[in-house]
């Protein structure tokens, strides 16, 4: 058991029966009543962001999770297949637990996270930012930036569809952000 003074971004926790990440904490104390805790927790099975606020010393259940290397080998009918790059042990994840599955490439690098005392896998994380070649994209046509986003639909390597400036081609190098799925910038070949 810890209280709310342990509280650090990341720290994850068990409460209202799931499992929590906490994003954001800030310890407020009022000229009256208690300090209070105000934070902003991810749910790492959905996603999703919920604010709470949590008195002051209130006794919370912390989670061990760990965050283990792996890479990515390829994907088939059971799911998608990873290697722990220390052990080479080999598992199968299902899709729904990826952050970023269609920006995949076999070969990649990417850390799965287990619930340490049940062994259970929680999510699978890309990195921030991967490196993907254009195969296909419609060409840009020279001073055509009277729209307002002059931005187009270009297909990556692994299937996806990103939108890319202009000026971007087939055959080009770009880096995309995995979170978001934009177009961070042209990759130098």
């Amino acid at each position: 058991m810890a209280s709310t003074a342990d509280f650090r971004n990341g720290l994850c926790i068990h409460f209202k029966g799931d499992l929590y990440t906490i994003t954001q904490f800030q310890h407020v104390k009022p000229g009256k009543g208690p300090a209070f805790v105000r934070t902003k927790l991810k749910n790492v099975k959905t996603g999703k962001t919920i604010d709470n606020t949590f008195n002051s010393g209130v006794k919370i259940d912390i989670a061990r999770i760990e965050r283990r290397p792996h890479q990515f080998l390829y994907k088939d009918d059971m799911g998608y297949n990873l290697m722990h790059t220390e052990t080479y042990e080999q598992i199968a994840l299902p899709e729904e637990l990826f952050n970023a599955p269609d920006l995949l490439k076999e070969g990649d690098n990417v850390e799965a996270v287990f619930h340490a005392d049940t062994e259970t896998p929680l999510y699978v994380e890309l990195p921030a930012h991967v490196t993907m070649e254009i195969t296909y994209t419609e060409p840009g046509i020279r001073g055509d930036t009277s729209s307002t986003s002059s931005l187009k639909a270009a297909t990556v390597e692994t299937g996806a569809t990103i939108m890319v400036p202009l000026f971007i081609n087939t055959g080009d190098k770009i880096k995309i952000d995995t979170r978001t799925h934009a177009y961070v910038e042209r990759v130098k070949a």
